[in-house]
């Protein structure tokens, strides 16, 4: 059946017009769910807590490094932090009077640095496994590098690895799970064995496998995390798929000849992001507790790397020093707790059920 340019124009108004109202539906859902969150003071802690792990991963070089923010030097001024991300991106060069020098030895210079003055990486033979002190404050490994410097930029490789292996799920969950709820039938069979045939593979001794067989690296292990993490979410976005695709709205817009892929994901995805934005959540901490445990056999991740699970491992080759088992093991644990705490308040607040409980 062929439309006239007035029909055509009339259902363009009314799929846009329907498409308005649900993400003004969306928007007043997610309003309520935050006002909500705000009113459970553990979850919200939980939440507090990501997010100032989120930032000391984002300004990791501004709180531990071995460069200064400012440098007086020969009559003239440096911002070496800024410079080597300049440097990173070529678009600068250091000075020739600056070139692979340490900065807190040149003579006359005046320099701020940060609260951490050392590198993760920064070895210095001549204080292997110094106790908590005042120049060290979570003491040095065997090689003598600082650990709190480690922490801090090891929290950027636990956190990029659990956002990005997530994301990699996310993109994957969402898109089958999509497919199985929309169109039903064999798509749904197929799919669905799919997903069965991924939750009978032992996902972290395939992890093991691949990451001894392959050189170490920390995207290879990203990726490993989120091709083997996804049937979670696909399975909560085919569910929500199978209960919203019923809907007036959508049966509306399918009858307005909107295309499948818009009401797919303009009109039934945004509706059902709820329960997968738990899902995602849980599966932040979970892909963090993986990669901490790969770092801790020493595989996944290449060695010049300082994570939080490569400080626990030198724990165990020196029992005696209890900092590199406790410093690590705690940030490991309040992280892990922090994503569960969020999880659990999301969860409260969007399932129905569960809304009258507190």
């Amino acid at each position: 059946m062929t439309l006239n340019r007035t029909e055509a124009a009339s259902f363009k108004t009314i799929d846009s017009e329907t498409s308005s109202a649900s993400a003004v539906l969306s928007r007043g859902l997610w309003s309520d769910v935050w006002k909500r969150f705000k009113r459970n003071p553990i979850a919200l802690a939980g939440f507090y807590v990501v997010c100032f792990l989120v930032f000391i991963a984002v300004f990791a070089d501004f709180i531990a490094n071995d460069k200064p923010y400012y440098l007086e030097y020969r009559g003239k001024t440096y911002f070496p932090i800024i410079r080597s991300y300049m440097v990173d991106v070529e678009l600068g060069r250091w000075p020739a009077e600056l070139l692979n020098v340490d900065f807190k030895k040149l003579e006359g210079a005046k320099a701020v640095f940060p609260p951490i003055p050392y590198r993760a990486t920064g070895i210095n033979l001549l204080e292997p496994l110094e106790p908590p002190s005042m120049r060290h404050w979570f003491g040095t490994d065997k090689l003598g590098r600082d650990v709190m410097a480690g922490m801090v930029h090891g929290s950027r490789i636990s956190l990029s690895i659990g956002f990005v292996a997530v994301g990699i799920a996310v993109i994957i969950g969402v898109i089958l799970g999509a497919i199985a709820g929309y169109f039903g039938s064999w798509a749904d069979l197929v799919i669905s064995r799919l997903f069965e045939i991924m939750l009978s593979i032992p996902t972290f001794f395939l992890l093991i496998t691949v990451a001894a067989l392959l050189p170490p690296s920390i995207f290879l292990t990203m990726a490993i995390i989120g091709m083997t993490s996804w049937v979670g979410i696909a399975r909560f976005t085919r569910n929500e798929f199978l209960r919203i695709r019923n809907q007036d709205y959508v049966t509306s817009a399918i009858a307005l000849g909107v295309s499948d892929r818009n009401v797919m994901f303009r009109h039934i995805l945004p509706n059902a992001l709820a329960p997968v934005i738990v899902s995602v959540v849980l599966g932040i901490a979970g892909a963090i507790l993986v990669e901490s445990s790969l770092s801790f056999l020493g595989i996944g991740v290449p060695a010049q790397l300082v994570t939080w699970g490569s400080i626990l491992r030198e724990a165990s080759g020196a029992t005696f020093a209890w900092w590199l088992a406790v410093f690590p093991g705690f940030a490991i644990f309040i992280t892990v707790l922090a994503y569960y705490l969020v999880g659990e308040g999301l969860r409260e607040v969007l399932d129905p059920r569960l809304r009258g409980l507190r």
